[in-house]
């Protein structure tokens, strides 16, 4: 098993810009476009949950709007949560751009890491915010800080899909889920 430049042990079977410079072309433009698309979903079911809890507070006589405290976090973590944690482990604006986020190491993408990774980004771009986004200048498979962290990887999805069908037939004991 190979080991990341912070000693961490990630997968073997991991691509590099060498061997596919394809998987990760454009991919920190791509990674941009996408994060202003997700803003624009966020912030629109975010209006609609506020026209919602202010039409249910009226009817509730002020209880709901309890839940104006909890709605922002509660709408981003929920979206990243259910769309990274799905198995298409892509959000609408990754989607849209053609990547996907994968994991280094061995643990698959679902559950808290799908809820970690965005809350470590959300947290690194806001105390750190020009380093963070030049790591990925400097990293060989432009990952940000928050990736490096948490274990993941963004490429391209296409590409990725043939590369990831020839790396299968590699190995005995696959653990690489290719629906995933």
């Amino acid at each position: 098993m190979a080991k990341n430049s912070f000693g961490w042990f990630v997968r073997d079977d991991l691509p590099d810009p060498q061997s596919a410079p394809e998987l990760f072309d454009g991919v920190l433009l791509r990674r941009i476009l996408a994060f202003i698309i997700d803003l624009i979903v966020v912030t629109v079911t975010i209006v609609v949950a506020s026209i919602i809890l202010g039409i249910l507070g009226v009817l509730t006589l002020g209880l709901a709007w309890l839940g104006y405290f909890i709605l922002v976090p509660a709408v981003w973590v929920g979206y990243y949560a259910l769309t990274l944690g799905s198995p298409v482990r892509a959000t609408v604006g990754m989607q849209m751009m053609d990547i996907v986020l994968t994991p280094t190491r061995k643990s698959p993408l679902e559950g808290w890491l799908a809820i970690l990774h965005p809350i470590v980004g959300w947290a690194s771009i806001t105390l750190f915010t020009p380093f963070v986004l030049l790591a990925g200048l400097f990293t060989a498979r432009r990952q940000l800080v928050h990736d490096l962290v948490v274990g993941t990887l963004m490429v391209r999805r296409s590409p990725m899909d043939r590369f990831w069908h020839q790396e299968y037939d590699q190995y005995e004991e696959p653990w690489v889920d290719l629906n995933r």
